[in-house]
């Protein structure tokens, strides 16, 4: 497989880049399958920062059909339904009616925007279509760029958490900035990707979130083109910042754009050592015991843990409370996924959580639901 290497920063252009950490032989899909584990693909996980703006990006890229061959996110938890709601309800404050949707995955939010809007229209394009049930949204498979050609006027295009997954943040910008002839409305929901990071989320960063795109980056490319944020809310204790954002005009600003270097650096340098340090911790507790220990999360959160040397030689099986996970093994890892379940009656069970904003709810529900014996390291 051939990666596509970035010998520029994605914001000013740059090439003044550093390189600061490599994770080696990370695997590529962060989901869940059934085929022979010596199909799976890894590839370096090399971060550069540019010294002239501050932003984190990967070194080398998944090229995007291969990164996006499968689709991962296939049940909407809890914590993403309630963002999902109150985000349909910030898209309300503007009613639009006629609405395309970038990467909207299942169409879980425009089911729940048509239960508050009798819109007209509501149009998902989306690399890897896959409608849940009781979704009557219109698929178009595909990626957006400036080769999508619209079949009709959008009064407004929507994306969740989309933006981190973009490769070049300006050009998708610029694209945007030029959808509709300036008439449309722009709403969308990014991860409050700093506060993550500094709290040590292990789905900060990975191979599909390629940069460090903090709100001043993205705040810098819609200025530099013409685009005025008109609201902004902040969601949950850190979890995403929603926007609401009108074309101001058709000058381009000239401005540079921010130099966050030194704080940037000092995040990224003390989020590696937290998880060398936290890696081995979680090691030395393991080969203390006798019992071994569970592994929560078929997703990136485990295979982070994993690359940062967490010894899975003790470790049963992954637990994840997605029912269509169950029975599958976790792509890059010999382990099979299983239920929550597997806890049930058993003395004092050992598990590992490290779940991002999910932490809290998945030990809650382990513990009210499933083993109150149950024992968390971290």
């Amino acid at each position: 497989m051939n990666t596509i290497e970035r010998k520029k920063s994605v914001i000013g252009g740059y090439t003044d880049l550093e390189t600061m950490h490599t994770l080696k032989r990370f695997p590529i899909f962060m989901g869940c399958v059934d085929h022979p584990q010596c199909n799976d693909l890894f590839a370096d996980q090399t971060w550069d920062i540019c010294k002239r703006t501050g932003v984190i990006q990967l070194k080398h890229l998944i090229p995007l059909d291969v990164l996006y061959s499968d689709q991962h996110c296939s049940v909407v938890g809890k914590l993403w339904y309630d963002h999902h709601v109150n985000f349909a309800q910030f898209i309300n404050l503007v009613a639009p009616q006629v609405v395309l949707e970038i990467g909207g995955a299942h169409g879980t939010l425009s089911k729940l925007y048509s239960e508050i809007q009798n819109l007209a229209s509501w149009t998902i394009l989306e690399p890897n279509p896959a409608p849940a049930e009781n979704v009557n949204a219109r698929y178009i498979a595909g990626f957006f760029d400036s080769s999508f050609a619209p079949d009709c006027e959008y009064d407004a295009i929507v994306h969740s958490h989309v933006f981190e997954h973009m490769y070049e943040p300006d050009d998708f910008v610029h694209t945007l900035a030029g959808f509709g002839a300036g008439k449309v409305r722009h709403l969308f929901s990014v991860p409050n990707i700093k506060s993550w990071f500094r709290r040590k989320y292990t789905n900060a960063i990975n191979f599909e979130h390629s940069v460090f795109i903090t709100e001043e980056y993205i705040e810098y490319l819609l200025e530099k083109y013409g685009l005025h944020v008109n609201r902004k809310v902040y969601y949950g204790d850190d979890h995403s910042i929603f926007y609401d954002v009108i074309r101001a005009g058709d000058n381009i600003s000239r401005r540079s754009p921010p130099n966050l270097y030194s704080e940037h650096k000092k995040i990224f340098v003390d989020y590696i050592d937290y998880h060398i340090k936290l890696t081995n911790s979680l090691n030395r507790q393991i080969e203390n015991s006798e019992k071994g220990a569970y592994l929560f999360g078929a997703h990136v959160f485990s295979q982070y843990l994993i690359a940062f040397g967490l010894d899975v030689s003790k470790i049963h099986c992954i637990i994840d409370n997605n029912p269509l996970k169950h029975n599958h093994r976790l792509y890059g890892t010999n382990l099979i996924v299983r239920s929550p379940e597997v806890l049930r009656g058993l003395p004092s069970p050992m598990v590992i959580v490290k779940a991002g904003s999910h932490t809290t709810e998945i030990k809650t529900k382990i513990i009210s639901d499933i083993n109150p014996s149950t024992i968390f390291l971290e």
